[in-house]
C-alpha cells in the first residue's frame, strides 16, 4: 500500500499547485479588467522586438521503460519515478512577425530535481528495515527553448497567449561519466524535446507582467544505462518532463 500512497500524495500536490495558479490567474484578469482605467502602454503595439526576465518553479520527473533484464532481477521489484520540485531564472526575447504571430527565444537556467522509488527484496543494510529506496538526480540545465507565440486582441491592459516550440537543453551537472557509480542511475547530459502552454499578460504603466504555464517532454532517452550497476540496469529508457511555473517581467 506504500507505493500507492506516495502517487496520490504527488497526484494531489501537483493539483494544489494548479487551482492555486488558476485562482491567481483569475484575481489578476479581474483585478486588470475592472480597475484599471488607464491604457497602458499604447506606443507597445508598434513595437518590433522587446525583452525581460524570467523567474520560475519547475515539477519535473520522468517517463520510464523497463529493461527486459527486470524480469529477470529477484532484488528490485520496481522502479517509480516521482516528481520533486526545483526553479529556473532566464531571459526573453521576442520578436513580432505579425499582429498575432511572435518568435521567442527564452533561454533559462533550470535547477531540477528528480526522483526515483525503488521497491527492494533486501534491505540495504542491517539496520536497514525498509524495502523502499528513493534515487535523487539532481540536474543544472542550461535550456534553449524557441516557441512560436499566437496572441489574442488586446482587451484594454489584458491579453493572452498559447505557444508551441522545441528546446535544446544541456545538463552541465551530468553524472554520465563518473566512476565508481555502483549507486547511481546515470543521466546523460544532452536532451531535445518539444513545448507548449499559455500565458496572460497584464500591461502596467512601465512593464508587462506575464504569468505563464507550459508542459515540457524530452524527446532523447538520456539515461546511460549500464548493465552492472543495480539501480540503472532494470531500466531500459527515461524521458525527461516537466510543468513550469513562470513569471516573465518584459518592457
Amino acid at each position: 500500500m506504500y507505493l500507492p500512497r506516495i502517487k496520490l500524495r504527488h497526484m494531489l500536490h501537483i493539483h494544489r499547485y494548479k487551482i492555486i495558479l488558476l485562482s491567481t490567474l483569475l484575481l489578476l484578469a479581474n483585478a486588470v479588467c475592472t480597475a484599471q482605467r488607464t491604457f497602458n502602454l499604447p506606443e507597445f503595439e508598434d513595437r518590433k522586438a522587446y525583452y525581460g526576465l524570467t523567474f520560475g518553479y519547475n515539477k519535473s520527473s520522468f517517463k520510464s521503460s523497463m529493461h527486459p533484464q527486470f524480469l529477470e532481477t529477484d532484488s528490485v521489484y520496481s522502479a517509480q519515478p516521482l516528481f520533486a520540485s526545483g526553479f529556473n531564472f532566464g531571459f526573453i526575447a521576442t520578436l513580432k512577425l505579425t499582429r498575432r504571430f511572435e518568435l521567442r527565444y527564452n533561454p533559462q537556467l533550470v535547477f531540477a530535481e528528480k526522483n526515483i522509488l525503488y521497491h527492494l527484496k533486501y534491505p540495504q543494510s542491517i539496520n536497514d528495515e525498509t524495502e523502499y529506496m528513493t534515487k535523487k538526480i539532481e540536474s543544472i540545465i542550461v535550456s534553449n527553448p524557441i516557441q512560436l507565440k499566437l496572441n489574442s486582441d488586446r482587451i484594454n491592459n489584458f491579453s493572452f497567449y498559447v505557444f508551441g516550440g522545441i528546446k535544446l537543453d544541456v545538463d552541465v551537472a551530468s553524472n554520465a561519466r563518473k566512476k565508481r557509480a555502483e549507486q547511481l542511475v546515470k543521466i546523460d547530459y544532452l536532451d531535445t524535446g518539444i513545448e507548449a502552454g499559455l500565458g496572460l499578460q497584464f500591461y502596467f504603466k512601465y512593464f508587462i507582467f506575464t504569468p505563464e504555464v507550459k508542459i515540457s517532454n524530452g524527446r532523447n532517452n538520456i539515461h546511460f544505462r549500464e548493465a552492472p550497476l543495480k539501480f540503472s540496469n532494470v531500466i531500459d529508457q527515461l524521458r525527461s518532463r516537466m510543468i513550469v511555473f513562470s513569471l516573465h517581467l518584459q518592457g
